[in-house]
């Protein structure tokens, strides 16, 4: 009995099991990806037009970004705290709305909609923050695949959501609000308790690398098997007992993962030979360092504003030879290496620096963060990448539908799993790119702003079968922003304040949105469309009567904006090679022979 309390307290500390938590937080999480379906509820409940409808669709992306309360309270407060709160603002938010678009509520006007909208997905913030935080501190060297994989379920929640809404199969289309409402939000709080960083051994294992591939292979089986029930329920009318039975399945991948957990508790020993403690932000003193070396390190740390580099460098190097050693020689080389290094300092022989705050690496605050170049190079280059995938992402449909496609729920579906997918592999590749070679995360995120620039250009061109290629091309490039950035500034700025830091980067999505959808891209295509109505009033008058506005047909609509996008993503690309060129040495020091 005693053996088992022992295991099954081991399988509820595991990482594994947290990450796992994590995964499936994620997998409802992205409550945005779901506007396309929910838009129309409101649209038609509330009798919106289009540009009141547009404004909605504003505050969602902004309650989707703008995550810097959740950034800071995740720093402050327990992670399950900011779980009930993401909880309760879900909740709160499209419950209300729920309320209101079925007349159990009264009435409300357009802005205070909004508000409504922006606190209900703001709540997936928190859902965000919690999962990122909590398993990138319990997987400290495993950050590309821990970022890549969680993010990539978070694009996914939305074809997830999708398809139990469709098995629950009701005519009430309001009914896809209350889901969104209520079931995000009890995942959340049943899971609350799971995801945290845990303490404890690491639990470093061969077995590691494995049970990455493993749960790689679980995200291509499963977003093989979206990809492919989307198609078969777009062109076939399933039967209701046929939809209950492929959601069965799905739910059962989504457990698979749990096999991990399992294992590594109940069929491997509980400590062994590979585990390690986990790396804390303090420094660990090894076993045979005498007191006098930890108050002399305590006070060096304490004075942040000298640092000794070249001597300390030495110093750590050579006390790294010594872990090999036995421990009594190692007491006694560490003591000769102290009274040499004393000696220099006093002798003068210690070039001393001025510190004028944390250096890369190293843990900054969000205020230390926002002085440094690296983090406003990461920042534009996100704006202008990621920006313009957003900006092809929202406006997919109108795309496909210029170019004569009458179904354009087959794009939508096929970007989802791109970006899914591009995720994904995105934090697979960059941890190689980092780990194995030593080598800056930001080449990834350049190699994904060259793809996005060729999906833009194939859509300008409007050639046949560009369509479906562009749409590949930027999916996986704007997926794969949201695997390398937050692993970039994981490394570059610490992990102490990598939640509001993180949360301060997303706002450059909608930013970068709100500048090439909302301005450029519209403003073409309006200019395109009024050329077309040009001589043909009674048309122009009839839409215009309509509220449906202009319609732009043929290749023109986005060959001009298209060309724009791609023009910034080369940028982008750019920029991205800067940081790369400016962070070679961190890398080397991270992931270099030393510390592998």
């Amino acid at each position: 009995m005693g053996k088992l309390r022992e295991r099954t307290a081991a399988f509820l500390n595991n990482r594994w099991l947290v990450f796992v938590a994590a995964m499936w937080l994620q997998s409802v999480a992205g409550i945005g990806y779901l506007f396309g379906s929910i838009s129309p509820v409101i649209k038609a409940s509330l009798g919106y037009n289009q540009r009141q409808l547009a404004r909605i669709g504003v505050a969602k992306d902004l309650g989707d970004s703008v995550g810097s309360l959740a950034g800071f309270l995740c720093g402050i407060i327990p992670l399950w705290a900011a779980l009930l709160i993401g909880a309760l603002a879900n909740f709160v938010g499209y419950g209300w709305v729920w309320l209101v678009v079925t007349g159990r509520s009264p009435t409300l006007s357009l802005w205070p909609m909004c508000i409504l909208i922006f606190i209900g997905t703001n709540g997936e913030t928190f859902y965000n923050t919690a999962a990122l935080v909590s398993c990138v501190q319990n997987f400290p060297k495993n950050r590309g695949p821990i970022v890549g994989i969680l993010k990539g379920f978070a694009g996914l929640s939305g074809a997830i959501l999708t398809q139990i809404f469709a098995m629950i199969h009701t005519p009430d289309k309001s009914a896809l609000l209350f889901m969104v409402a209520t079931g995000p939000s009890m995942v959340a709080i049943a899971l609350m308790f799971l995801v945290r960083p845990v303490k404890g051994p690491r639990q470093v294992r061969k077995s590691d690398q494995s049970n990455f591939l493993y749960i790689y292979s679980i995200c291509l089986i499963l977003a093989a098997y979206l990809m492919g029930i989307m198609i078969v329920q777009d062109l076939v009318d399933l039967d209701h007992g046929l939809v209950i039975l492929i959601t069965i399945i799905l739910f059962i991948l989504l457990l698979t993962p749990l096999a991990i957990p399992i294992i590594t508790t109940f069929h491997l020993d509980i400590i062994s030979p590979m585990e390690e403690p986990l790396i804390s932000p303090t420094y660990t003193p090894p076993s045979g360092e005498s007191s006098s070396m930890q108050k002399q390190r305590q006070v060096e740390e304490s004075e942040d504003e000298v640092l000794l580099s070249e001597a300390e460098e030495e110093k750590l190097q050579e006390e790294a030879h010594l872990q090999l050693l036995q421990a009594s020689e190692r007491k006694k080389r560490i003591a000769q290496l102290n009274a040499k290094f004393a000696y220099a300092a006093a002798r003068g022989g210690v070039r001393v620096k001025k510190r004028s705050g944390p250096h890369r690496g190293e843990d900054f605050t969000l205020l230390q963060a926002l002085v440094k170049a690296d983090f406003w190079l990461i920042f534009v280059t996100l704006l202008l990448g990621a920006g313009s995938g957003l900006t092809v992402i929202d406006n997919l449909g109108q795309m496909s539908q210029s170019l004569g496609f009458d179904d354009t729920k087959v794009f939508v579906s096929m970007i989802s799993i791109w970006n899914f997918l591009g995720r994904v592999a995105g934090g697979y590749f960059s941890e190689i790119i980092a780990r194995d070679h030593a080598y800056p995360r930001p080449i990834a995120t350049a190699v994904a702003q060259l793809l996005l620039a060729i999906g833009h250009f194939l859509f300008a061109t409007a050639w046949p079968g560009t369509m479906y290629i562009g749409t590949l091309l930027v999916g996986l490039g704007y997926g794969a922003h949201w695997a390398v950035i937050p692993a970039t500034a994981s490394e570059l700025f610490g992990l102490k304040s990598f939640g509001a830091i993180y949360n301060f980067l997303t706002i450059a999505n909608p930013a970068g949105s709100m500048i090439f959808s909302g301005v450029i891209t519209s403003t073409l295509y309006d200019y395109e469309a009024e050329k077309q109505a040009h001589g043909r009033q009674i048309r122009k008058l009839e839409s215009f009567l309509e509220g449906n506005g202009l319609k732009c047909e043929g290749p023109t609509c986005f060959f001009a904006s298209s060309l724009v996008m791609m023009s910034v993503c080369i940028v982008a690309a750019g920029l991205s090679l800067v940081l790369v060129h400016r962070t070679r040495r961190v890398y080397s020091s991270l992931y270099g022979r030393g510390q592998r």
